[in-house]
C-alpha cells in the first residue's frame, strides 16, 4: 500500500471537525396554546433569550394533544437538537418522552410537569417550573391578612369566611395544589371557612367571567371572598363583579396568581386585592439554557445553566407575593 502523506490526513481530519462545528443547531418549542397569556410571556422570554444564539422554532398546539404530538414528530424528523415542551396534557408526556428517547432528542418541559415515573424514563428529560403549593400558600396568606385586618370583610358577622374558587384547567397540577394550599393556609391562620362554590374557568378570562356570574346568581351577597387560580380568571371575575355593582361603594376581595401585566394593572387601580408573581422571564430563560446545553451535547449543570438544578432534573423558579393597595396601606 502506498503511504498517504501526513498533510492529507491532517487536512481530512480538519475538514471533518470543521463540518461538525459548522452544523446548524436548532431547538423546537412546542406550546400548548398561544392564547394563554402567562405561557405567552414564557414563550416570549425563550425567543428573546435565543437571539444571537441557537435559533428556536415555536409552534402552537391550539390546545390539541394530537396536534402537539405531530408537531414534535416533525421536529424529530427535521433533525432538531433539543425540544422545549409545554404539554397540552401532562399525562401524555410519557409518550413524547419515549418518542424522543428513541430518536435521542433531549426534552425540556415547562409549566406542566410530567409525572415522576415519566421523568424517570430517560436522563435527557428536564423540567422548569414553580412549586404550585407555594403560590397557594402565598395567596392564602394575602387573603388572611386582609380578612384579619378588615373586620368589615365579614359582612354577615358570623365569624366565617364564605368564599368561592375559580379553578384552572382540570388535571393541571397547579389547579389542585393552588386551591388545596390556599384553603389549608387560611385554616392554619385560624380562619373559619365555608366554600360556597367551586368551578373551572380553564385559565380563561371569559370563562372566569361566566363562572363568577353563575356564583353571584346562586349566592349573591353571601360571597365574601374570591380566589382564582390565575390572574386571567381573576380579571374575568372582577368584570362580572363590577357589572353587578361592586367597587362602587362595596368591595369584594379577589386574589389571582401570575402577576401578569394586566393583573398588576388591576392591583394598581385597587380592583384586585393581590396576586402572586409567577416569574415567566426566568422560567423561559432557564428552559432555553438547559435546552442549549443539551443541544450542544453537554450534561446541564447549575453553573452553565445559571439556575440551580435540583435532583439532577428540576429547576424551580420562586413565586413572590404582590399585595394590592388595600394590603400595602397596612
Amino acid at each position: 500500500m502506498r503511504r498517504i502523506p501526513l498533510a492529507i490526513i491532517l487536512l481530512a481530519v480538519f475538514m471533518t471537525v470543521s463540518c461538525a462545528q459548522e452544523k446548524d443547531l436548532k431547538i423546537g418549542v412546542a406550546i400548548y396554546d398561544f392564547e394563554d397569556l402567562f405561557i405567552s410571556e414564557v414563550r416570549n422570554a425563550i425567543v428573546a433569550r435565543s437571539e444571537n444564539d441557537i435559533p428556536v422554532t415555536v409552534v402552537d398546539a391550539e390546545g390539541k394533544q394530537q396536534r402537539q404530538n405531530e408537531q414534535i414528530e416533525k421536529f424529530i424528523e427535521e433533525g432538531y437538537d433539543a425540544i422545549i415542551v409545554n404539554s397540552v396534557d401532562r399525562t401524555a408526556s410519557g409518550v413524547l418522552i419515549e418518542k424522543c428517547m428513541q430518536n435521542n432528542v433531549p426534552l425540556v418541559f415547562f409549566n406542566r410537569e410530567p409525572v415522576k415515573d415519566d421523568m424517570a424514563k430517560w436522563d435527557k428529560v428536564y423540567y422548569v417550573g414553580a412549586k404550585a403549593e407555594d403560590s397557594g400558600r402565598m395567596a392564602g396568606e394575602l387573603m388572611a391578612s386582609y380578612w384579619l385586618s378588615h373586620p368589615e370583610a365579614d359582612r354577615n358577622k358570623d365569624g366565617v369566611m364564605q368564599f368561592v374558587v375559580i379553578k384552572g384547567e382540570t388535571g393541571h397540577q397547579d389547579t389542585e395544589l393552588r386551591t388545596e394550599y390556599f384553603i389549608e393556609t387560611l385554616l392554619e391562620k385560624g380562619i373559619a371557612l365555608e366554600k360556597l362554590h367551586e368551578d373551572t374557568g380553564s385559565w380563561s378570562r371569559r370563562e372566569g367571567y361566566d363562572v363568577m356570574l353563575s356564583f353571584i346568581s346562586r349566592s349573591g351577597d353571601r360571597i365574601e371572598a374570591v380566589f382564582a387560580n390565575n390572574d386571567e380568571m381573576a380579571l374575568g371575575a372582577l368584570e362580572a363583579l363590577q357589572e353587578k355593582g361592586y367597587f362602587k361603594g362595596r368591595y369584594m376581595p379577589v386574589i389571582g396568581i401570575d402577576g401578569t401585566p394586566a393583573g398588576k394593572a388591576a392591583l394598581e387601580n385597587g380592583m384586585l386585592l393581590a396576586t402572586v408573581f409567577n416569574d415567566a422571564e426566568n422560567q423561559g430563560r432557564a428552559a432555553y439554557n438547559i435546552a442549549k446545553e443539551l443541544a450542544e451535547g453537554r450534561v446541564p449543570d447549575s453553573d452553565a445553566v445559571g439556575y440551580e438544578i435540583i435532583d439532577g432534573r428540576y429547576v424551580w423558579i420562586q413565586y413572590r407575593p404582590l399585595p394590592g393597595l388595600l394590603l400595602s396601606e397596612k
